[in-house]
């Protein structure tokens, strides 16, 4: 099996080749399109910003390349936001997968970035087989996924957002599942096997 990271000039692409080793995968890291659309499953990580990211993608033309994609799609962080359809971090129009907006944590619900470990409930779907309602996952992030219609998975911080999204062939978790022990690998493994 093929497993492709994507790289984007958005950081936490080793980290995640590295928890896939723990499985015992062998990934390819790329920016490169045939290599991309060969996969047969591709990775779309992320810890940065969203406008710069996404401009990346255009200038190697991959923004039309990973809308398209037909086998299963994660999303992981600044990769999932940029599945929907716009963020607030520098007002940026992103891949429009998830019919979903990206706005940033208003003051009242914390500190910014949320930083540390945070429960997800109301699992749905083949992403969270075996793993309990309410596990802990890592977070990074000043900026989330508003709930709608793909919320496959919810956390709370002050107000409820998407943990993970679904649409078709594509996933996306606000958490960092390589960092998030057991259960994180556990997503990772049922990820592979979809």
């Amino acid at each position: 099996m093929k497993i492709v990271i994507v790289q984007y000039n958005a950081g936490n692409t080793c980290s995640v080749d590295f928890a896939l080793q723990r499985i015992g995968i062998q990934a390819v890291i790329s920016d490169n399109a045939d290599e991309i659309c060969s996969a047969d499953k591709v990775i779309f990580p992320g810890v940065g910003a969203a406008a710069p990211a996404m401009a990346y993608l255009a200038a190697k033309d991959l923004v039309y390349v990973i809308k398209n994609l037909t086998q299963p799609v994660l999303g992981i962080c600044l990769g999932m936001q940029l599945m929907c359809n716009w963020s607030e971090e520098g007002d940026t129009q992103c891949l429009g997968i998830f019919d979903q907006q990206v706005k940033r944590f208003p003051a009242t619900s914390g500190k910014v970035p949320h930083m540390g470990w945070n429960n997800i409930y109301d699992l749905r779907g083949g992403l969270f087989n075996n793993l309990a309602e309410n596990s802990f996952m890592y977070y990074v992030h000043s900026y989330y996924a508003e709930k709608g219609a793909h919320t496959i998975a919810t956390t709370n911080y002050g107000i409820e957002y998407s943990g993970a999204l679904n649409k078709d062939n594509f996933y996306g978790v606000q958490f960092h599942p390589e960092k998030s022990a057991k259960d994180g690998q556990k997503i990772l493994e049922n990820f592979i096997n979809l």
